[in-house]
């Protein structure tokens, strides 16, 4: 059982059918007190950072995913979903997130191009991996990507990188927490086998 957390952004309905293409049973789940009786916990994301936590906040959602984060069940945060697991982001000012891994969300920094790239990134890059067992199966891992803003964490964190006119951390965990820039449910074969994976972890 996998609760897919509405905190009133976009995606969820791509990450719904993505699951039940990987024949795990999801729900969406609006409700806080209801997030506790799940195996898993997705966080979806399209939108701006700052958004996403005040409704997180105003909802009693924070609080749900952080006791869930405890309970040591896993958690997978999607684009803006991994962006809101770590300390703080920079989007349109400093706001505070989840704080579950250690890091931060800046914006593509453009004077460390070595080519004048357009952002949003936007396509599909590859992710150079750590052994995970979210990797499992996967030879060479094309993911798609659409995003303005990236993590900047430490390499104990750090499970994937991709390189767009600079290398920026594009996958991490920690313990049970799970976090991927692209967009798994986007991301045809190989997205579903990240998917499958984590309903195996």
């Amino acid at each position: 059982m996998v609760a897919i957390i509405d905190y009133n952004v976009g995606n969820l309905a791509s990450v719904y059918n993505a699951c039940s293409l990987c024949d795990a049973k999801a729900v969406i789940v609006k409700d806080p007190q209801m997030v506790k009786n799940f195996d898993r916990v997705i966080l979806p994301g399209v939108g701006a950072f700052g958004d996403a936590m005040e409704h997180l906040n105003s909802s009693g959602m924070k609080e749900a995913v952080l006791e869930f984060a405890k309970s040591g069940k896993p958690i997978m945060g999607i684009c803006l979903g991994m962006q809101l697991l770590f300390d703080s982001s920079e989007e349109f000012g400093i706001t505070q997130g989840l704080g579950l891994i250690s890091g931060k969300v800046v914006k593509f920094d453009k004077s460390k191009m070595k080519e004048d790239l357009k952002i949003p990134h936007m396509g599909w890059n590859k992710i150079f991996n750590k052994p995970n067992p979210l990797f499992e199966g996967l030879s060479d891992p094309y993911l798609y990507f659409v995003h303005s803003f990236h993590a900047v964490t430490t390499d104990e964190f750090t499970i994937g990188t991709t390189i767009y006119g600079y290398e920026f951390a594009s996958a991490v965990n920690k313990e049970n927490i799970y976090g991927f820039q692209p967009h798994p449910e986007k991301s045809h074969s190989n997205g579903l086998r990240i998917l499958k994976n984590f309903m195996e972890v």
